[in-house]
């Protein structure tokens, strides 16, 4: 039989279909990677994307950001993604990143107040520090918040080289088995003669927002106001506090009351 030869279009057209063919074949891959690479850029950032071309080691999860597991942890080690770390195991502690500011700071600022219009004390005046009261009660409560501003403001005061007469302690130190002590709150086992010339009190009321403090410094015995001070302490750095656990108080946003 006589072989009867293809037309040239006809080839041509075969020719065309087959690179295509072949095109097609050799490039769906990169196809697939550039869409899905796409699909991750795309991807609104804290959410995760499923990579199903792991490869033999499975699917691996690549971040929207594509940063690796380390970065992620890194990051969120310092509380930029995802929420804040809790920064104590007692139940209703503060929550949050790192305070930049705590009670103290706040103390001594009320004490350079108080130290900017103070009168008649030097470094020769002894003052005593009473823990500061809750105004709306009859002034014999007082909360944790109160007890540490008064150590804070024994510090703050004797960096201010005013003598500060601490008369919470005894003649001599008691040795327990819970450890040994010098300080004590039972009035029979303190000196009721010391030389107290102004003592340093304040008050506390809870306000929008924090509490507002007022402090002053009284003449032991003329009952005189030689200085004062105020300011506003926001919650976050109150609720701060935490009771120890032998106290049995628990913070629930505020401090629990003690009373004289």
């Amino acid at each position: 039989m006589k072989h009867t030869p293809m037309p040239s279009i006809l080839r041509f057209a075969v020719s065309v279909i087959a690179a295509f063919s072949m095109l097609g074949c050799s490039t769906s891959p990169d196809v697939d990677t550039a869409a899905q690479a796409s699909t991750i850029n795309d991807t609104p950032a804290g959410m995760q994307v499923i990579d199903i071309t792991g490869g033999a080691g499975g699917d691996r999860i690549v971040s929207a950001d594509n940063s690796n597991s380390q970065d992620s942890d890194s990051a969120e080690s310092f509380g930029t993604f995802g929420q804040p770390p809790v920064y104590s195991s007692v139940q209703g502690a503060y929550k949050g990143r790192p305070l930049t500011k705590h009670v103290g700071d706040y103390v001594k600022n009320l004490t350079q107040d108080l130290i900017g219009n103070m009168d008649h004390i030097t470094t020769s005046t002894p003052i005593a520090v009473t823990h500061f009261a809750l105004l709306d009660s009859n002034l014999q409560e007082t909360n944790l918040l109160g007890q540490q501003m008064a150590e804070s403001f024994v510090h703050e005061l004797h960096k201010f080289r005013i003598p500060v007469v601490d008369y919470k302690a005894t003649d001599y130190v008691r040795v327990t088995e819970a450890g040994d002590f010098i300080l004590s709150r039972n009035y029979l086992e303190l000196d009721t003669e010391l030389p107290m010339d102004y003592v340093l009190t304040g008050t506390m009321t809870k306000h929008q927002g924090g509490y507002l403090v007022n402090a002053r410094v009284l003449g032991f015995r003329t009952k005189n106001v030689v200085a004062s001070a105020q300011m506003l302490l926001p919650f976050y750095v109150v609720d701060a506090l935490i009771p120890s656990e032998s106290s049995g108080n628990e913070v629930s946003g505020t401090v629990k009351l003690k009373k004289g």
